[in-house]
This record gives structure tokens, sequence and C-alpha cells, in this order.
């Protein structure tokens, strides 16, 4: 059984590095896939919207029909998709090939993204310690291997079809031999796992209540991730008046900050417990933004981004864990309701930190992400959640759970 689940641990963490590096080939020659398509300013952020909301969808629907098939049957398809769309946006030749490419991308992305969590949230009961951060560690990786590749595809002038190419031809084998050993919890009662959120709750309706406060924290964490993501650059060039070529290294410092957290984030969790680790993420991450609000200069500012990359990275995998641990017997429904929150922060933190600028202050927009972070200080509490305790810094011996998973949490 062992073997089985370092087997499952394996693959499953390659499909996280998979899908790291495949948004990173995606988001970052968005500029490209707007000249080859002709998308003008006012219509790009419509398509670009779609995505989360679609991804928002296909999280919704893996819920439902994880009642019926086990999550490693929703990867194992739902990767290949996302392979072949990005694909497709590389090759289409008018927009509604880039519509259509992106649509599948998005509904496709949903269910990966909630099937691979499941997958972990299962794993990571079975080994009785903490691996989760280890498996969003791979996804950061495949995100600075995949940013890497599209910088190499630009600067070489490469067709998108053509940069994409080599990236999918390597992946989508690799993937589709990998998911031979995916593992999946106990499957008995998945079939009544929304209702078993419902009765967890304490009663019809309520489902979501309990969950709230997790959802919340990764709506958020994902405002500030969205904020490092789509303005850091222009933040460091216009506010701070570095050059343009230093304005590109914070965000590249952040993805670095970020695998290197989450590489030793585990070894945090089982120390310490989720509960602190968390806890000193948002302080770091809150604190990051305060010296990028205040810093004199673009030095300064990248210091700010650093930090906030240290705090953030550690917050989404144990939201994840603890909506596990929260739902005894339902955990992939949980997991799928929570997922939903990661598009909605990543929806809300661009345009809003974009708003509050232009109507306010770039300086004083980077308070909102900050005090939006802080917020997770109310409900760490959630993030020990669950009859075990485990993960709150007295887990368990490996083989107490061997055997069982998410539905047996």
């Amino acid at each position: 059984m062992t073997e089985v689940l370092r087997r499952g641990r394996a693959s499953l963490a390659f499909s996280f590095f998979a899908q790291g590096a495949v948004f990173a080939l995606l988001v970052t020659r968005i500029p490209a896939i707007q000249d080859r398509y002709g998308v003008s300013d006012g219509l790009l952020p419509a398509f670009l919207a779609a995505v989360p909301v679609l991804a928002g969808i296909g999280s919704v629907c893996t819920g439902r029909l994880v009642r019926r098939v086990p999550p490693s049957h929703v990867l194992r398809w739902s990767q290949p998709v996302v392979l072949l769309a990005l694909l497709g946006v590389g090759a289409g030749d008018g927009m509604w090939a880039l519509g259509l490419a992106l649509a599948a991308f998005g509904l496709a992305v949903g269910a990966l993204d909630a099937s691979m969590n499941m997958l972990g949230v299962s794993l990571q009961h079975a080994y009785g310690r903490s691996i989760m951060l280890g498996f969003h560690a791979a996804s950061s990786l495949g995100g600075i291997v995949g940013a890497s590749l599209a910088w190499l595809g630009a600067h070489g002038d490469l067709a998108l079809f053509v940069s994409y190419l080599p990236a999918v031809a390597v992946l989508l084998p690799a993937a589709l031999v990998g998911s031979r050993w995916y593992v999946d919890g106990d499957r008995s009662g998945a079939g009544s796992g929304e209702e078993r959120v419902q009765e967890a709750a304490g009663g019809t309706g309520a489902g979501l209540r309990p969950l709230l406060p997790l959802c919340l924290v990764m709506a958020f964490s994902y405002i500030g991730d969205a904020t490092v993501s789509n303005w850091s650059a222009k933040y460091l060039q216009d506010v701070l008046g570095s050059s343009e070529q230093l304005a590109t290294v914070p965000y590249n410092v952040y993805m670095v900050t970020t695998l290197i957290g989450r590489a030793v984030g585990d070894l945090g969790v089982r120390r310490f417990g989720a509960v602190a680790v968390v806890r000193a993420g948002a302080l770091v991450a809150a604190a990051g933004f305060a010296v990028v609000a205040g810093a004199p200069g673009a030095w300064t500012g990248m210091l700010g981004f650093t930090l906030v990359g240290f705090g953030l990275c550690v917050i989404v995998p144990q939201a994840f864990a603890a909506a596990g641990k929260l739902f005894p017997g339902a955990a992939d429904a949980a997991v799928a309701r929570l997922n939903i929150f990661n598009y909605v922060g990543f929806l809300v933190g661009s345009p809003l930190v974009g708003a509050l600028g232009d109507a306010w202050s770039y300086r004083g927009a980077m308070l909102v992400p900050m005090a939006l972070v802080l917020v997770t200080l109310f409900h760490v509490r959630s993030f020990a959640s669950g009859p075990s305790g485990y993960g709150d810094g007295h887990e368990r011996p490996r083989t107490a759970d061997v055997g069982r998973g998410s539905n047996g949490l």
C-alpha cells in the first residue's frame, strides 16, 4: 500500500507541475494572443474574464460529477483537454476559434483544479501528515518553467503554435501515463457528498456556512496574488520609477519565493501546525504589501513583493486541506465549492486594484489586499477544523490513515 501511495503522490505532483506550466504559457503570452487574433483592448478583458467564470462552472460541475465517478477519472481526462485547448489557442485562425479554445480551457481547468485538490486532500489524509504544500510547490515550479518557455518563444519570435507544441507534446503523453497511478480515497458514500456537506453544516441550505471563512480566505489570497501578477511591473515602473527591465523582476522573484515557501511549508506545518503557519503567512504577506505601499524606491518595492510571495504561498494549500477536515466524509464536495473562490479572487483582484489606483492612488490600492489578507487572522481557527486535529501540530503516525481518503476523513 505504501508503494501505491508513493506512486500516487508522484503522479499527482506531476499533474500539478503540468498545470502550472500550461497556465503560465497561456497568461504570459497574452500580448501575442491579442496580436494574433486582433483582439482590441476593449474586448480583451471580456475574453480574460470568461476563463475564470467558466472555470468556476467547471468546478461546480466537478463537485456533482464526483458523486458518480472518482476524482481520478475527472483529472485523467480534464488535463489532456486543458493541454489541447492551449494548443488550440495557438492554432486558431479567427476570433471564434480563440473563443472556443478559451471556453474549453476554462471549463476543463476548473475540473482539473478541483479534482487535483480532491486527490491531494485524500492523499494527505492517507499519509497522515502534511504534503499538500508540496503539490502546490510543484505547480509553482511548473509556472516558472512555463514562463521561461514562454520567454524563449517570445524572444525567438516563434508563432504561438510552434511555441506551445513542444510543451504539449511532452506533457500530454506523460500526464496520460502518470494517470495510471492516481489514488482515490474511499468512495463509500460518495454519491451523497453534497448531502453530507449539508448534514455537517446543520441542515439543508446551510452547506456553505461553515466553509465560508475558508472561502473568504481563498478569495482574498487570490486577490493578493492577482495584484502581484498584474500590477507589480506597472507599480515599479510608474510609481517607483524603475526601468522597464527591472520592472519585470518582481513577478519572477515572487514565483521563486512561492516555490521555496511551499517546498519547505509542509515541514513547518508538521512542526508548528497549520494554524501557526497560516497565521505567520498572513502576517508576512500583509507586511509585504505595507512595504510595497510605502516603498521609497524600486528595490524596497521588490523586497515587499518578495515578502508577499513568502506569505501568500502557504495559505491556499492549507485552505484546501482544512476544507477536507471540516467536512468528514464529504471532502470532495467541500473542495469543489472552495475551489470556486480561487476564480472569484482572480476575477476581482486585478480590476479592483486598477480601479482604486485610477480613482485614488496605486500606493493606496496596495493597502487593500493588505487589509484583505489580514482578514485571514480572524478565521485562522478554521484551519484546525476536524475531529482529528491533524495538521495542527500533533499529526498522527503515517500508518494511521493509510487506506482512508477524502470520503473517510
